[in-house]
């Protein structure tokens, strides 16, 4: 088979979509011989894929995400290729492109949440997007032979908002996390002042979006630091408008030792994260609960809001709070400052946990669909 991968999110400029197509193609690479793949990128992530097996060709399609040149222009270039199958690793899948493919559903939060507060752009401006977001999704689910969901939770979203796909259509894959911790106890002091950390803090790794809910966090965290008058709290993520923007709301509340560290990379986010108390996770919704796995595998207790993707992938590994009520956010952070017990439990219950995921075994999965369109 000839088969195509759009791997224009490849590596860390795609950030999660980026490390799930970065996984997927390099245990490709390791388990199959057979069959030629031609890796699609953009120019600034061209050189961060080396192909490591003859059969695997890196081809350039610098084409933007969510442009009209991705839907016009990219489909021409699938299409000289002459491939069997096109594996879209996002929905963006190009409208014009009519040949066979299988697309993965990471989640629906532009269906669930859709919000003028999650864009910097005019409200009009948004609405359109927004209208013409929910044209490519829709076509990118019913048009394709295969639907890949990262999680159960996914599918079911999946068939809640499109109910004339039929249920054997999509196939559940789980994502995973990296095994590896590249952190050196030595180098923990000179990192964390790097980044202006202070320790003790409670830590938070990911963007500000809306729906992730970074504002509750603040809120609750205000009302336990005056138990805890030395606790820092600390956003990591890369600067960007909707971090500008939680950042003047801590400033308007005037609330202390909250701390943004800004855009923190994987060689020194395994420092940041041992020396924290505790991971967080506020999150109303997720299609993959990937960041608290990483703060698992790296000895970190987690607190995740409750809701089904969480208790689906994180099981008892967590501990849970109301993803609406501050005030139990609250209870549940004083539960694991107070309790080293508790806070031993969850961490042994989260090295169990990261267990159950592996890339390889979603490329295998993902392998199976390619050539036989079922997952064995």
């Amino acid at each position: 088979m000839r088969i195509g991968i759009d791997a224009r999110f490849y590596g860390p400029v795609g950030k999660g979509l980026g490390r799930y197509t970065q996984k997927l193609i390099e245990n490709l690479e390791k388990m199959d011989n057979t069959n030629r793949y031609f890796i699609f990128l953009r120019r600034e992530n061209f050189d961060d894929y080396q192909p490591k097996n003859k059969n695997f060709h890196k081809i350039l399609a610098d084409y933007r995400w969510y442009t009209f040149a991705e839907q016009i222009k990219f489909p021409w270039v699938l299409i000289r290729y002459r491939l069997d199958l096109v594996h879209f690793p996002h929905f963006n899948v190009p409208i014009l492109y009519f040949r066979k493919f299988i697309v993965t559903i990471h989640d629906l939060i532009l269906i669930n949440f859709p919000t003028v507060r999650s864009t910097t752009l005019s409200p009009l401006l948004y609405w359109m997007k927004f209208l013409v977001y929910k044209i490519v999704i829709r076509f990118a689910i019913y048009r394709s032979d295969k639907i890949i969901a990262v999680s159960k939770f996914t599918k079911s979203d999946i068939l809640k908002n499109y109910p004339r796909v039929p249920d054997k259509k999509i196939t559940v894959t789980y994502e995973a996390c990296d095994d590896y911790c590249l952190f050196n106890p030595r180098q923990e002091k000179e990192i964390l002042s790097r980044y202006g950390i202070i320790k003790p803090y409670l830590l938070y790794v990911g963007n500000a979006y809306p729906h992730k809910n970074p504002e509750r966090l603040v809120l609750a965290f205000e009302k336990l630091k005056a138990g805890y008058p030395d606790l820092k709290l600390v956003f990591v993520g890369a600067k960007d408008y909707f971090y500008l923007r939680l950042e003047n709301l801590v400033q308007e509340r005037k609330t202390k030792n909250i701390i943004f560290s800004g855009f923190v990379p994987d060689y020194d986010l395994d420092a940041v994260f041992r020396g924290s108390v505790c991971y967080v996770r506020p999150s109303l919704y997720e299609g993959f609960e990937l960041p608290p796995l990483e703060a698992m595998t790296r000895g970190i207790p987690v607190i995740c809001s409750d809701h089904p993707c969480a208790r689906e992938i994180l099981g008892d590994s967590s501990l849970y709070f109301k993803r609406e009520d501050a005030n139990d956010l609250t209870r549940v952070m004083k539960d694991i400052l107070k309790n080293q017990e508790l806070r031993e439990t969850l961490i042994a219950r989260g090295y169990a946990q990261v267990k159950k995921y592996s890339w390889k075994e979603m490329a295998k999965q993902t392998l199976n669909l390619y050539e036989r369109g079922e997952i064995q």
